[in-house]
């Protein structure tokens, strides 16, 4: 799939490019570990549903720390992603602040892209429980790899 470096909100091109990316995300092996699924919502936004159980625990029984960034990075990373059609981004810093602990239930990680559209970009994500409170948030900065997003399985259309 060749597609322009930025597809516009609302064009056909874009529409291929987030289902690619949320393919992408599904066949990332990391992703079998969780119970988590990629819908990208919009150029620029990325919205991601986690379920917390007792696997994820650290030693006084809510979610580890690592899953707070998995969830922030992944929302945000994929909401940066979307402006960038022809290369995968790769997180050069992230910034997390914990809000609340989580033992269980879904978590919803809604990222957005801040800024930056050509080497570097800046992308914004928030976590939130099953009763709506945040529980955490983070700031990530995200470069454009070498890597060619068609190269990588899930991402070429199945068809």
């Amino acid at each position: 799939m060749t597609l322009p470096d930025h597809a516009p909100d609302g064009g056909a091109g874009a529409a291929l490019h987030h289902r690619a990316l949320e393919r992408l995300y599904a066949a990332a092996p990391v992703n079998r570990l969780f119970n988590s699924r990629l819908e990208i919502t919009g150029d620029g936004a990325a919205r991601i549903h986690f379920t917390i159980d007792e696997r994820v625990y650290h030693a006084a029984g809510a979610a580890h720390g690592t899953v707070y960034f998995k969830m922030l990075d992944d929302a945000a990373f994929y909401a940066a992603n979307t402006r960038i059609t022809d290369r995968f981004l790769l997180t050069t810093s992230f910034n997390l602040h914990f809000t609340k602990p989580v033992k269980s239930g879904e978590v919803i990680a809604e990222g957005r892209w801040i800024s930056g559209r050509k080497r570097v970009l800046v992308g914004e994500s928030r976590l939130t429980d099953a009763e709506g409170d945040e529980i955490g948030r983070g700031t990530g900065t995200f470069m454009r790899s070498r890597i060619p997003l068609s190269s990588l399985p899930g991402y070429a259309d199945p068809a």
